[in-house]
């Protein structure tokens, strides 16, 4: 077929499918203005025209309206141009179809209410930019108004959802997780107090000392705490009460004392808050989300922790 080929509106029906009632409808809207009329006045359309008339199409079932498919056409453009609009319009459209199985598929393993499909489906239309901004303004407020280590808050937001344009149901099922978690109350006030907690330790001068000791001695005392659960022992046998003192002995300023019951219960305070499941499950989510590596759980081994101290 030549671009200098042209169509009535009937034919123009026949080849794209749509009803002479529609492309009418269209042209007289300005969306489809003919390329020429016939001396009987029909209106006939060339090939740019039909190109025009499938992307009116792409954009209509996009959810546009009108005003908004006129704005997208506003400027002149050859078959070429138009072609490659509609393949960004039909791009756009595949992402959102891939993101609504996904949701059925979801649906269908939770056996979802009306309620939570509302939810679902409100969260998986979220563009990667709105799912960032979440995250941004969670972190945001858990450090307004204090005083931080801000290397560390960098690490904390520099995590963000990115939900592929064709998830597994796990991979929504943990954004729509997630999205909550980040929203729920109980867990902002929890994030929050943390960062309070840090803001007064760099005020009192206490804070760089047992971060420190923590991100240095952490994945020893992991390991060990592991080793300890798997062979079944007491948080206050032997193994359990010298790792107790070496986290004790690693973390205290030099005005505390380290085998102090007063000590240690505070330790075990911190090590209980920080390694609140909630904050925990934030990462396993983004792991899924993201599809980095799974992250596995450390709640035995900071729960043995927090006892062998506490002992």
């Amino acid at each position: 077929m030549g671009t200098t080929a042209t169509f009535t509106i009937g034919e123009l029906a026949r080849r794209t499918g749509l009803p002479v009632k529609t492309i009418r409808f269209y042209s007289d809207e300005g969306l489809l203005p003919p390329t020429e009329r016939t001396d009987a006045g029909y209106r006939l359309y060339d090939a740019a025209a039909m190109a025009r008339l499938e992307l009116v199409r792409t954009l209509r079932e996009l959810g546009l309206g009108l005003a908004d498919v006129s704005a997208a056409l506003a400027e002149p453009a050859t078959v070429g141009e138009l072609a490659t609009r509609h393949v960004e319009a039909l791009d756009e459209q595949i992402r959102r179809l891939r993101l609504r199985r996904a949701v059925l598929r979801a649906v269908a393993k939770r056996n979802s209410e009306l309620e939570e499909v509302n939810l679902m489906n409100r969260l998986a239309s979220m563009s990667d930019e709105e799912r960032k901004r979440l995250v941004d303004e969670f972190w945001d407020e858990m450090v307004a108004g204090l005083d931080v280590d801000q290397e560390f808050y960098q690490r904390m937001r520099a995590g963000k959802p990115e939900l592929p344009d064709d998830p597994s149901p796990e991979q929504l099922e943990a954004w729509i997780e997630f999205a909550e978690l980040v929203q729920d109350p109980s867990f902002r006030a929890l994030i929050r107090g943390m960062s309070e907690q840090q803001s007064e330790q760099i005020k009192a001068g206490e804070f760089r000392q047992p971060t420190d000791a923590w991100e240095r001695n952490w994945p020893d005392w992991m390991a060990r705490a592991e080793a300890a659960v798997q062979a079944g022992d007491s948080p206050t046998s032997g193994a359990g009460q010298t790792l107790a003192a070496d986290i004790a002995a690693a973390t205290a300023r030099p005005d505390q004392d380290p085998e102090s019951p007063e000590f240690r219960a505070e330790m075990a305070d911190r090590f209980e808050t920080s390694g609140d499941p909630r904050a925990e499950r934030y990462w396993q989510l983004l792991a899924t989300i993201n599809g980095w590596p799974p992250v596995q759980t450390a709640q035995p081994a900071v729960r043995f922790m927090v006892a062998a101290l506490r002992g």
